[in-house]
């Protein structure tokens, strides 16, 4: 399998709401003849490493941490140097200089050599140190954001993996339904020819062997489907043969009970984290824009020599203290304070509704999980019924007490306990992935959250 780093697609619905990401790389040649045995747990770590969502957000890290240097430069001195070379002609009279009669008021040509250091630095300013404060916490922010979006592909390429293992499960199903109805169909085709039963019995079982595979070829192109979405969202080539060498997991329990689950959920959602450290740069932002009406103080330096020439030239220095008091800035700070006022207010809005998500999710997610779980346990004995039911409807077929339309009824049967078992087993466990994800621990612990309980 190529090594080559790509970036690769989400794929799916179940990411990140409407976020519908696309590789933006070229992918790399895939080695026909390589089968990729791929666990979930490969799965993951390919998702973390190569998936879009999570390149992006490195890179939203990278920005806000470059905004905070940013801000941060403006209480840290600023030195620079500076070098001029001139050759000047003035004039006395345009400075008002008495000139002796007779005598022209032109100085000059003559050179001059300025080499000198520049230093300033800010001794007193309130709303620079404000929007520092802002923008250090909008790099928290960003960082838990990016937690955030990693424990969404966690989730999301998760719930790929279901899906394909669960496609891969219908197969085998199919394929034993398959079996079944061929066995069948040979043996009302035998007892036609020996005269038991009418021609109507080798019909109605060559419809149902007809009918089962159709259904194969359907399962067997969803399950390549399937295949073809994991595959994008960690990274694949998506000609690259795949195989999925993990089960579905059968746990149908919770490692945590609810009210640890929602302990943990306020100290663990990245989400959470993030609006927090917003609504923290907010108020930083709203105290830097109240701090813009009050005096700033700014000390300065300069330090060079001039002269004529660089050997010829002789040390200066100028020292400088400046205090900057606004007076009047035609409305500028009253709108940026309102500007502030408004954003807090609706941060804070947004963060109480945040905070009853959060419970909101941990206790949905619950419920899923233990209505799933009821439903895999009666479906579970519903496949079994609907296989005695079957092996019952064929040993009466075959003594010739009941036609072959009680035994594709028993098929029917079957397929839809099968099927009914797989989708409920596949909720649950979906259940299980949505309930660490509420919590805010995907990326940490999805392996035993699936695991479960027996």
């Amino acid at each position: 399998m190529t090594t080559t780093r790509r970036i690769a697609g989400a794929g799916a619905a179940a990411l990140i709401a409407a976020a519908a990401w696309a590789a933006t790389a070229p992918a790399p040649t895939a080695e026909a003849a390589q089968v990729v045995h791929l666990t979930l747990a490969e799965a993951i770590a390919r998702g973390l490493e190569y998936n879009l969502g999570v390149v992006a957000g490195e890179q939203r890290v990278l920005g806000a941490e470059g905004a905070r240097r940013v801000a941060r430069a403006a209480l840290l001195p600023q030195l620079s140097a500076g070098a001029l070379q001139a050759r000047e002609e003035i004039s006395y009279a345009a400075y008002g200089l008495p000139v002796a009669p007779g005598t022209s008021p032109i100085v000059g040509p003559f050179d001059v050599t300025d080499v000198r250091l520049y230093l300033a630095q800010p001794l007193l300013d309130l709303s620079a140190a404000g929007s520092a404060r802002a923008a250090a916490r909008r790099h928290t922010a960003a960082r838990d954001t990016f937690a955030d979006a990693r424990e969404a592909v966690v989730y999301g390429v998760a719930e790929l993996y279901l899906r394909a293992v669960t496609a891969a499960s219908r197969i085998a199903a199919a394929q034993a339904q398959l079996r079944t109805a061929q066995a069948l169909f040979e043996r009302a085709a035998d007892m036609r020819k020996a005269g038991t039963v009418p021609g109507i019995e080798v019909l109605r079982a060559e419809v149902e062997l007809a009918d089962e595979r159709q259904r194969l070829i359907a399962d067997e192109n969803e399950l390549d489907k399937e295949k073809l979405a994991l595959a994008r969202a960690i990274g694949l080539p998506l000609a690259q043969p795949l195989e999925l060498a993990d089960a579905m997991p059968q746990g149908t329990r919770a490692p945590l009970s609810q009210a640890d689950a929602l302990a943990q959920a306020l100290a663990s959602r990245h989400d959470l984290a993030a609006l927090e450290a917003e609504v923290a740069a907010a108020e930083a932002d709203r105290a830097a824009a109240r701090d813009r009406a009050l005096p700033s103080l700014w000390a300065g330096a300069d330090l060079g020599r001039i002269g004529p020439t660089l050997s010829s030239a002789k040390s200066t220095f100028t020292l400088t203290a400046t205090l900057r008091l606004p007076l009047f800035e035609g409305g500028r700070i009253k709108g940026e304070l309102l500007q502030a006022d408004a954003r807090l207010a609706e941060l804070r809005a947004r963060l109480a509704d945040l905070r009853q998500q959060v419970e909101y999710d941990v206790r949905a997610a619950f419920l899923d999980l233990a209505a799933a779980a009821d439903r895999v346990r009666v479906n579970r004995d519903a496949v079994a019924l609907a296989d005695a039911q079957l092996a019952q409807a064929r040993d009466r077929f075959s003594a010739g007490v009941s036609d072959n339309l009680e035994v594709v009824q028993a098929q029917g049967a079957v397929a839809t306990a099968n099927e009914n078992y797989l989708s409920s087993l596949y909720a649950c466990n979906v259940a299980k992935l949505a309930l660490a994800r509420a919590i805010g621990v995907a990326e940490e612990r999805a392996g035993e959250f699936l695991e479960g309980n027996q």
